[in-house]
């Protein structure tokens, strides 16, 4: 009897199903391995390797409307995704991205998971007080980095410019105190990278691959640390820094240029980190170089926007290259000096496939195909897996740096968002929305998570 060989269709569903499979068995070992080494060494820091969190199975006020937001989403979500009109689409998706975000946060309640997040003792609520007066709060912000410093910043305020303090303690001279608008802040700002990442998709690729990456942007198991995360309002920023640049290059436009630089320069100082965005940047510009050659004032606006945000905090007298140098060191003299390499480096990689589920894993396996069957450029299809690769050598560049040991799941999130986009590529959208919804779902309500 000869045997028929199996559709491309269905060989290609296999072997999405292996990636997803090989990405399973990468964080049950991260899991095992991570458990064995902080039994015995309790070097990793960590209570449920390898994310930052504590193994407590429970609901909570948010956990109907979670459920119910993940039902409609794989339901009706790639249905509506490719019939809404675009300017209906586009807000659509960020408010269900901001209710899928908030209710996962209130599965462990409005204290716990919005209003105290952002007033711990790592966090940036902490010194609000401290910056009574801006100007000398800034020039002597490099002298507090270190332990050893006298009235050392928290964790969170010393790891990072002083842009992302200075946005809450703009806040609460806004009259919005306290961790709950702080946490709804990052929230409702946070969801809007969804609609950024749509943008520039739309802009480089085409409609119709942004609308079959819509719901997936939605739904993303990211959305478990983007409530409520400053991280999540570091990911927006960015996002859009890298949508307006997308719009810039390829209307030829110095206005959305200027904004794309002003938003690159404010992404710096709010993360060190975050300077890796300049990859999706640099895949932006490789995408829309024939528009940048018909339109040189666009790199030049670029440039000028970009050297405003440093300029204000230089010439306020803040150091970026030295306060990066302290961090360095502050790193090494914390947990980060600790924390094993050989285990993060890897345990890291788990971490994202957590954070953009078994889809995206899927996504990725499609991605690499489709860049190395076809010339760049050559398809829409191509120019997206284009751009989610320089996400994921963004991403690699942080893990391999060793300045990412633990707590990825967070930190990353300006990069994984990018790489949710590789969903675009899958069939059967509903199957793999389920897949999404139950990881996020799972992981909100068996573990504590916390940063």
């Amino acid at each position: 009897m000869i045997r028929t060989p199996p559709t491309a269709p269905y060989r290609d569903l296999r072997r999405d199903v292996y990636a997803a499979v090989a990405a399973a068995l990468l964080v049950t070992a991260s899991v095992l391995v991570g458990r064995h080494i902080q039994d015995t060494s309790r070097t990793l820091f960590v209570d449920w390797p390898p994310v930052l969190a504590s193994w407590a199975p429970h609901t909570g006020p948010g956990t109907p409307a979670a459920v119910l937001v993940a039902v409609a989403t794989v339901a009706y979500g790639p249905v509506l995704a490719a019939r809404l009109p675009w300017r209906t689409l586009l807000p659509a998706a960020w408010a269900t991205s901001t209710v899928w975000i908030l209710s996962l946060a209130l599965v462990d309640g409005w204290h716990r998971g919005v209003a105290r997040r952002l007033t711990t003792r790592h966090e940036y609520l902490q010194v609000v007080d401290r910056f009574h007066d801006v100007p000398a709060a800034l020039r002597g912000f490099t002298g507090h980095i270190l332990l050893d410093s006298p009235d050392n910043w928290p964790a969170h305020v010393a790891g990072h410019p002083p842009a992302a303090t200075l946005t809450f303690v703009l806040l609460d001279r806004a009259g919005l105190r306290g961790g709950g608008w702080a946490g709804t802040w990052c929230v409702v700002v946070g969801a809007t990278a969804c609609v950024a990442v749509l943008v520039a998709l739309r802009a480089l690729a085409d409609e119709a691959l942004a609308r079959r990456a819509a719901p997936f942007l939605v739904l993303a198991p990211a959305a478990v640390w983007m409530g409520t995360s400053a991280d999540a309002y570091f990911a927006a920023v960015a996002a859009w820094a890298v949508a307006l640049l997308a719009l810039a290059v390829t209307r030829g436009s110095p206005g959305w240029a200027g904004a794309s630089g002003l938003l690159f320069g404010l992404t710096c100082y709010l993360s060190y980190g975050l300077t890796l965005v300049a990859l999706i940047a640099g895949a932006v510009l490789v995408l829309g170089r024939h528009g940048v050659r018909r339109h040189p004032v666009v790199p030049a606006a670029l440039l000028a926007g970009l050297a405003v945000v440093p300029a204000v905090f230089t010439l306020a007298g803040f150091d970026w290259w030295e306060a990066y140098r302290l961090l360095v060191t502050r790193y090494g003299q914390g947990a980060g000096g600790i924390r094993p390499y050989g285990y993060w480096v890897w345990a890291n990689l788990a971490c994202a496939v957590l954070v953009t589920g078994p889809a995206t894993v899927a996504g990725l396996r499609r991605t690499a195909a489709s860049l190395l069957r076809h010339r760049i450029g050559a398809r829409a299809g191509v120019r997206l897996a284009f751009l989610v690769a320089a996400a994921l050598a963004a991403l690699l560049v942080a893990d391999l740096s060793g300045m990412s040991k633990a707590e990825t799941e967070r930190i990353w999130l300006p990069f994984a968002l990018w790489l949710l986009p590789a969903c675009a590529f899958l069939p059967r959208p509903r199957l793999w929305l389920t897949a999404q919804a139950l990881l996020a779902l799972l992981l909100n309500h068996l573990l504590l998570t916390g940063w």
